[in-house]
């Protein structure tokens, strides 16, 4: 994107309120021009055809087509970015997460109450995650594989060599972590997982890839054993770490600030890991916007622990593996394809 082009955007909603209020927000900044609004997934069919638009902003529930089965249907004939405007309850957050699986860039929480009372919030989030999405790379969602239950046993004991391994990612981060843990057998070291995630969505996050990969996936819990064959979740809006304890690993979940303006952050995990001098530990930064985890990976790798980032040609956003490359935290910097291979082959 031309650093003097302005970012083109088509707002799909079928509020006319937050059309008006999305319109305002983008005309406010001179980095934005709205080409278009449209009310409707049919409609905005039409403009995208004509108008050639760098992002879409697109509700989640709207009339006619749901959003859904229309970024479905945009994914496979015109792969181009998508933000999605989603209301925070259960089914939303099930259909924004299937979005991000279908290749959104992003999405946007609207307040459930009092949208005056956040509209400072709002406007700053909505207007970075656009500019974030328009220099984004789209990945098309793969199949994902129908794992049986039976192939997920637990080590049910501590394995005190086995080690740690720490994932941390943010903006298209729910597809390379997909693509990641669906590739791992079940007897891997166990796995502590940061994704920038808003509560609600953590936890069907972990469902989700409970559902799809070999390893036991759940939302992460304070005090809770990390074992060989599990992978933990942070809960969003909290904080998580790694202890070693008794031969083994306690994750520990509290309320804490935000740290790199996130809960839970990805810094906080991996210099929690970076204590561990004498264990075995792998840690994996993934694609995302900032500089989150950068400096957690170089205390872990400095720590002597073994440390990957994802390249940027399969990054939707390059921001994190970046900066983690530019300290010279990485030991490895590698395809997202290539991730889970290497993670097997560092826990053989």
């Amino acid at each position: 994107m031309s650093a003097t082009r302005k970012i083109r955007v088509l707002i799909i909603d079928d509020s006319a309120l937050m059309r008006q209020l999305l319109t305002a927000i983008f005309q406010e900044d001179p980095v934005f021009e709205v080409v278009a609004t449209a009310a409707d997934p049919l409609i905005a069919r039409q403009k995208i055809k004509d108008l050639q638009p760098d992002v879409l902003t697109l509700d989640v529930e709207m009339p006619h087509m749901d959003g859904i089965t229309f970024l479905e249907k945009l994914m496979r004939l015109h792969p181009m970015p998508v933000v999605m405007i989603s209301s925070l309850t259960q089914r939303n957050a099930e259909a924004t997460l299937r979005a991000l699986e279908l290749g959104a860039v992003d999405f946007v929480t609207k307040p459930v109450s009092g949208m005056r009372d956040h509209l400072g919030e709002l406007t700053v989030e909505i207007r970075t995650k656009v500019r974030m999405a328009a220099a984004a790379r789209v990945r098309v969602a793969k199949a994902d594989p129908v794992v049986p239950l039976a192939t997920k046993p637990v080590n049910p004991r501590y394995a005190a060599g086995a080690g740690v391994i720490a994932i941390g990612a943010s903006a298209g981060g729910t597809q390379a972590i997909m693509e990641i843990l669906r590739h791992l057998p079940a007897h891997v070291p166990g796995i502590a997982i940061v994704q920038h995630m808003p509560p609600k969505f953590t936890a069907m996050f972990a469902d989700h890839l409970n559902r799809s990969c070999a390893l036991d996936v759940h939302e992460a819990t304070d005090g809770e054993k990390l074992l060989p064959g599990m992978a933990r979740v942070a809960p969003g809006g909290r904080q998580m770490t790694l202890v070693r304890q008794n031969g083994g690993y306690v994750l520990r979940v509290y309320d804490g600030p935000a740290v790199n303006l996130h809960c839970p952050s990805v810094d906080v995990l991996f210099n929690s890991v970076a204590q561990m001098t004498a264990t075995k530990t792998l840690g994996v930064l993934l694609t995302g916007m900032g500089s989150d985890g950068a400096l957690g990976l170089k205390a872990m790798h400095a720590a002597g622990a073994f440390t990957l980032a994802q390249d940027e040609a399969s990054s939707v956003i390059f921001g994190m593996p970046e900066q983690a490359i530019r300290l010279g935290a990485v030991s490895e910097v590698l395809a997202l394809e290539r991730i889970a291979g290497r993670i097997q082959k560092w826990s053989a």
